[in-house]
């Protein structure tokens, strides 16, 4: 089978794009962000790429402000042509923005991109207060567009019942769980993510 995946969230600022990194780095694959919105600081591209050593495919759409894509094309004087929006051929893992129902355009979620592309996608989840109410939705959500979904993720601190609970609920695989990493490097997300997955998992 070859390696492509989609990597969504439940929230912003979760650390998907470290798992991003990791699931890259692991698979030896290239990176792809469709839309980058925020230039200012260190772009998920560049983030990828500081950790794995792996050039990222370009992006399709870079945008100055660090906005929610819809808004920060409009701020722009940018058009999202989300018909033209494809992934790249070949062995992939791509990130969205956000979370899996961030708007790309005033008409296009991410999810509805994802469900056009038929991608398998793996949803990441904090492990903090709050994630079994967001990660059911987004599961919800997801498969009401008829998104495969591979599993689903954590990122933080263990929380046992949670990460017991959403799979049982959800009926997703538990693909692992990522720790937080300090200092994060990447040496110790590669560590990291040999320590906490079975690669056969995403192969």
């Amino acid at each position: 089978m070859t390696a492509r995946f989609i990597v969504t969230g439940t929230d912003t600022g979760i650390g998907k794009t470290v798992f991003a990194a990791a699931l890259a780095g692991a698979l030896d694959v290239p990176y792809w962000k469709p839309v980058q919105a925020g230039l200012d600081e260190e772009t998920d591209s560049q983030a990828v790429e500081r950790l794995t050593g792996i050039t990222p495919l370009p992006e399709a759409y870079r945008l100055a402000t660090p906005a929610s894509p819809h808004l920060a094309a409009e701020f722009d004087g940018v058009t999202i042509d989300t018909a033209s929006l494809r992934p790249p051929s070949g062995p992939l893992v791509i990130e969205g923005a956000g979370g899996a129902l961030v708007p790309v355009t005033r008409d296009t979620l991410y999810a509805d991109l994802f469900a056009r592309w038929q991608i398998p996608v793996i949803v990441c989840a904090r492990t903090a207060l709050g994630t079994i109410n967001h990660s059911l939705l987004t599961v919800e959500a997801l498969r009401r567009r008829g998104v495969h979904i591979h599993g689903i993720t954590f990122i933080g601190d263990a929380v046992p019942d949670s990460e017991a609970i959403i799979p049982a609920l959800s009926g997703c695989k538990r693909l692992g769980r990522l720790p937080r990493l300090d200092p994060l490097t990447r040496e110790t997300l590669s560590a990291a993510f040999a320590a906490n997955f079975d690669l056969a998992d995403f192969q």
